[in-house]
């Protein structure tokens, strides 16, 4: 399995944006698809955006779509989340998964999870 450790969120005014970084340890960073993941307060864990094992092909949640950008380097086995226009709705913990394929979105298919990082997206 993969290391995963976030780094990135904070306190943000709504309109604001932020960039999430994902430090992955191990030598088959590669080997994986990467997700994006939230969970806010009473809530479920929910999908955000993935990224498949080249950064060539993405997929977003309908509620991030045009705001949030994934990305990965792949030389410094990082993935990011840039997050614009933040809005309060977007308050949650977030976290850096990695699993076999980037097109099923749901949570159950990610086996590697790093603890995650709170953003508070404040009005």
């Amino acid at each position: 399995q993969v290391q995963l450790v976030e780094s990135g969120g904070g306190l943000v005014q709504v309109g604001g944006s932020l960039r999430l970084s994902c430090a992955a340890s191990g030598r088959t960073f590669t080997s994986y698809a990467m997700g994006w993941f939230r969970q806010a307060p009473g809530k479920e864990r929910e999908f955000v955006a993935t990224i498949n094992w080249s950064g060539g092909s993405t997929r977003y949640a309908d509620s991030v779509k045009g705001r949030f950008t994934i990305s990965r380097d792949n030389t410094k086995n990082m993935v990011y989340l840039q997050m614009n226009s933040l809005k309060s709705e977007d308050t949650a913990v977030y976290y850096c998964a990695a699993g076999p394929t980037y097109y099923v979105t749901n949570p159950a298919n990610f086996a590697s999870w790093g603890q995650g990082t709170q953003v508070t997206v404040s009005s």
